[in-house]
């Protein structure tokens, strides 16, 4: 595709075609694999459960597996209704943390039956050991100890319009580890009526709730069926609404919540589903005016886990714009460019992770939209860009791309890349063993060259000649380097010419 071109403006427009759509595909390669991150994970409520009730000390110490007899004398104990019932069930729950031991519980007849008939009992304390026990199950990494489960799961829809919060979370919790869990258990859920149950709870006031509704919500949404059977369930509730207010408000409500729904709304939109309910409920200036509050709180300032909040809005927002919907008009704003280098000053440091989303938001902003590449300029943001060059392998090639974004707009566009510091910058990246950041940089050469002879004059008299002929034993390279020498009129091998290209650059 980098084949030697012909002096000419037919065969330099015809490259310049190429170059698009060979960067084309590359981003939709990236993104697709960038889409499938997901976050399946469980999690476990002890922080509240004490020696007493597990007759040991220690969230995190699990215990020694119990034989089949042990087993079945605890859960006899547990049955027999006695005084000493209450021991008995935190002796279980603190013996469930053993997954041997759950795996020869659910085997026992009547086991799961004698937990749902403390959990729908009339003694509170009874209710929370049971339900404790249940949780325990749920974070088994056994498919068959979830699908033990199963009886339960209308029980735990029931409750989640309880007045304990401390339990409502519980079964919340409960709920969303055997959904990550179970096919079955998740299938079971939506004809029990799990999204208008969600629905009528993140309605609740109780951060603790709502951060546990946004779990399971979010473990539904990463499911493998989630883009047929649950989405669209999703999307025709009004569970979209609310996620979006309680992410706007999560600065002021809680941050917890917050990260869940963030979290939520960007499964959603990369699930390959269309995005027209969100758009149409202002989810982009919604989201951006998120992040231009992120941007406001500076450390030390800044909440605790601003980060993780960060992380999911930035995702959201990109994803958002690389769909063609020509939504990108909804957010040219210039403060926005200004939140993401403002993010990257606050978080770069200590979570180097921000870079490369803040990128590919930068990346998906300037892609199509001129009006954000002549933002970019004027406000003069092109040298705190150009400075995430060594972040990483990845950073340096979406800068690359990010830059090769404003090239491609046209000839002015690469007189002022020009007039910048950038041509010093990528001379050293040529020498990088990164083949696909080389080839990104051959890929901005050309495009300035193609627009800016200038620029290809300056690059021979810095020697860039001979950074393009190290790539000859590299194929790939090799050919692409060949072809931008020919456009300068450089064969490999020959000493530098002092005189800018004869010929005009074609005008596209």
């Amino acid at each position: 595709m980098w084949g030697r071109r012909q002096r000419g403006p037919g065969s330099c427009v015809l490259g310049a075609e190429e170059l698009r759509a060979r960067r084309r595909e590359r981003e939709a390669a990236l993104r697709k694999a960038r889409r499938q991150e997901q976050l399946v994970s469980k999690r476990l409520l002890r922080e509240d459960i004490t020696a007493e009730e597990g007759a040991q000390d220690g969230a995190g110490i699990e215990p020694a597996p119990l034989l089949e007899n042990e087993v079945l004398e605890l859960l006899r104990s547990v049955q027999k209704g006695s005084e000493d019932r209450k021991t008995s069930l935190g002796r279980l729950c603190w013996a469930l943390r053993n997954k041997e031991t759950q795996q020869k519980f659910v085997r026992l007849d009547g086991s799961i039956r004698t937990l749902i008939g403390l959990l729908t009992g009339s003694l509170a304390d009874m209710q929370m050991q049971a339900g404790r026990c249940l949780h325990e199950l749920s974070h088994s990494s056994d498919p068959a100890v979830a699908e033990a489960c199963l009886p339960v799961t209308s029980y735990l829809l029931t409750y989640l319009s309880g007045r304990s919060i401390e339990f409502t979370e519980l079964c919340l919790y409960t709920l969303g580890n055997l959904v990550v869990e179970s096919e079955a258990v998740r299938k079971q859920l939506l004809p029990q009526g799990i999204i208008p149950v969600l629905v009528s709870c993140i309605q609740s006031p109780h951060e603790a709730v709502l951060e546990g509704l946004g779990y399971v919500l979010s473990q539904l949404l990463q499911a493998k069926e989630a883009p047929t059977e649950i989405i669209p369930l999703v999307l025709a509730s009004a569970l979209p609404q609310h996620m979006l207010r309680l992410v706007c408000s999560g600065l002021k409500a809680g941050i917890g919540a917050a990260v869940e729904f963030a979290w939520c709304l960007h499964y959603i939109i990369c699930s390959q589903m269309p995005n027209t309910t969100l758009l149409s409920l202002g989810a982009l200036p919604a989201l951006t005016s998120v992040l231009l509050n992120l941007a406001s709180e500076h450390p030390p300032d800044a909440a605790e886990g601003l980060e993780l909040l960060v992380c999911p809005v930035l995702r959201c927002l990109s994803n958002l714009l690389a769909e063609d919907t020509g939504c990108e008009e909804q957010v040219q704003d210039e403060r926005l460019l200004v939140a993401i280098f403002l993010i990257l000053q606050s978080f770069l440091q200590q979570h180097p992770f921000i870079a490369q989303e803040c990128l590919w938001l930068l990346n998906n902003l300037t892609a199509h939209e001129p009006f954000f590449c002549s933002a970019l300029l004027s406000l003069d943001l092109l040298p705190a860009l150009l400075q995430l060059l060594p972040c990483s392998q990845m950073a340096t090639v979406l800068v690359l791309t990010v830059v090769c974004n404003i090239a491609a707009k046209g000839p002015a566009f690469c007189q002022q890349l020009h007039q910048q510091p950038a041509l010093p910058l990528l001379l050293p990246i040529l020498t990088l063993p990164n083949p696909e950041a080389v080839g990104q940089c051959l890929e901005l050469l050309h495009l300035l060259f193609l627009h800016c002879p200038e620029a290809a004059a300056d690059f021979i008299s810095q020697g860039g000649h001979r950074a393009l002929e190290q790539h000859q034993s590299t194929p790939e390279l090799q050919e692409r380097a060949q072809a931008l020498l020919d456009m300068v009129g450089q064969p490999l091998d020959s000493p530098p010419s002092p005189r800018p290209p004869s010929y005009p650059p074609p005008v596209l």
